[in-house]
């Protein structure tokens, strides 16, 4: 809608007002065809109804509109208006192009945000501080995110209930193929390269990391390390059909050849910098999956991987 005619200084020219609202032009828009100017809002709300042009009935759409020409635009901003909050106080005239600013700073907005000083530290609408009270709004909105920490848990709740539902189909599944891998050879083939796809998958999530110190390696981690990496293993989504046999590679007792012992380890230090590692989330720790290296020798791999706790240098 347009500015009230009333609120302007001197004479306002016709060709600056709105045919549809009578008030002077405001975000003014052209018909492309007969060049009609009107606000925004009036022709927009116009076209709503029914697709001509208000003055001439010809045919307009939204598509047909463009912006006013630069000459209108800097007529209409000449233009002297008085305030919005004049019935509230304020006595400024100022020309049209000023207005919006003036108005975010206006003091007799009745609008204008303003801090609560009485402790709340809520923004409150001016026109609302006299009847503003602290504890209610605190209480409204300790109510309302009740009422969004309920409808969460209820959502949760039900994406639980969907993800234990898979989790039991993926189960089935499982049990069914190990069932067929038993009985049928040329099935047995299939759920092994599932598995193996499974891993990659898995293994491709994970960043690579870089190992800085060899020498940082431990080589028997106690109980309560092995139990954390294995639940940093889990988390991170570790096909379950490989997670205790990559835990069981953790300890040297498990290592192949080139990692048996102190002295081999030393000695091939120059070959582990071609493993190709991936990072434990969040530990000093690295998996060294036999997927990821084949090019590796049999001396320095197992299947289906090694778990490589580090007490430090890992990138």
């Amino acid at each position: 809608m347009g500015y009230d005619l009333h609120r302007f200084q001197g004479e306002v020219d016709e060709e600056l007002t709105c045919p549809i609202c009578s008030g002077v032009l405001e975000e003014p828009l052209q018909a492309a065809m007969c060049e009609h100017a009107f606000c925004r809002a009036c022709i927009n709300e116009w076209l709503t109804r029914q697709p001509t042009c208000p003055v001439d009935r010809n045919a307009l759409n939204t598509a047909n509109l463009r912006a006013v020409p630069r000459i209108l635009r800097n007529l209409l901003s000449r233009l002297s208006i008085t305030c919005d909050n004049a019935p509230y106080g304020c006595t400024l005239v100022l020309k049209l192009d000023a207005l919006n600013s003036h108005l975010e700073e206006c003091e007799h907005n009745p609008k204008r945000p303003l801090p609560c000083e009485k402790g709340c530290g809520f923004v409150i609408p001016k026109d609302e501080l006299k009847d503003h009270n602290c504890l209610r709004e605190l209480r409204s909105m300790i109510h309302q995110q009740q009422l969004k920490m309920g409808e969460l848990k209820t959502e949760i709740g039900d994406q639980n209930l969907v993800i234990n539902e898979l989790k039991r189909e993926l189960q089935l599944f499982k049990d069914f193929m190990r069932a067929m891998r038993v009985s049928n050879p040329a099935m047995r083939a299939i759920a092994d390269q599932m598995e193996r796809d499974e891993v990659i998958r898995w293994s491709s999530t994970l960043s690579r990391a870089r190992v800085t110190r060899w020498g940082g390696m431990i080589s028997t981690p106690d109980d309560a390390l092995q139990m954390m990496i294995k639940r940093a293993l889990s988390e991170s989504g570790c096909p379950p059909h490989i997670l205790d046999n990559l835990m069981e590679n953790c300890h040297e007792r498990r290592w192949p050849r080139g990692l048996s012992s102190l002295e081999t380890r030393q000695n091939n230090r120059r070959i582990y910098d071609n493993y190709v590692c991936r990072r434990i989330p969040g530990k000093q720790a690295v998996l060294v999956l036999s997927c990821d290296n084949a090019h590796m020798s049999e001396d320095v791999m197992v299947e289906p991987g090694l778990v490589m706790i580090f007490a430090h240098g890992i990138e």
